[in-house]
């Protein structure tokens, strides 16, 4: 536990963006906050894995069976995620003039994302129990689980609420 919170304190010094940036990019619609994202975006991609490597202890074995079923997971994940992210950036970029329609559009989008990411976790389960023992996937599924809420966290805690 206590690696994982180290971990997690190396990811937010690593990942921080500057704040700042997005209101200095208003535009008459809404934000342009594209580079930040992207920025946000690679950061975090490259410290996820080595978080779960941090936390994750693996026999040379298991690793070599593990990582590329990994990597096939994130590769899925990122897949919801480049959607997700697309998203947000559509939001922020129209956040003023937002319809009732649009805005309706986009939060049904959103809990559908959310559905199909709990659905690729739930295909990944047996997955990865297949690769490595259960107490060891179980702590992978909890490990990443904390990441994407804290890549959440982190991006949404910089989005402006809707302006009514």
């Amino acid at each position: 536990m206590r690696t994982f919170f180290s971990s997690l304190v190396l990811v937010l010094a690593l990942t921080s963006v500057d704040t700042t940036a997005f209101a200095q990019r208003e535009t008459p619609t809404g934000i342009d906050i594209d580079r930040d994202l992207s920025l946000l975006r690679r950061d975090l991609r490259a410290n996820k894995k080595k978080i779960i490597a941090l936390n994750l202890t693996l026999t040379e074995d298991e690793a070599t069976r593990f990582w590329p079923v990994y990597d096939q997971y994130a590769a899925e994940m990122a897949k919801h995620n480049d959607e997700f992210y697309a998203l947000i950036k559509d939001f922020v970029a129209n956040q003023k003039t937002m319809t009732d329609a649009q805005a309706s559009a986009m939060i049904r989008k959103w809990a559908d994302i959310q559905l199909r990411q709990v659905q690729t976790r739930q295909k990944f389960i047996p997955l990865v129990e297949k690769v490595i023992p259960a107490r060891k996937a179980a702590l992978f599924f909890q490990v990443d689980r904390r990441l994407y809420a804290l890549m959440d966290m982190q991006v949404t805690s910089e989005l402006p609420l809707i302006i009514e």
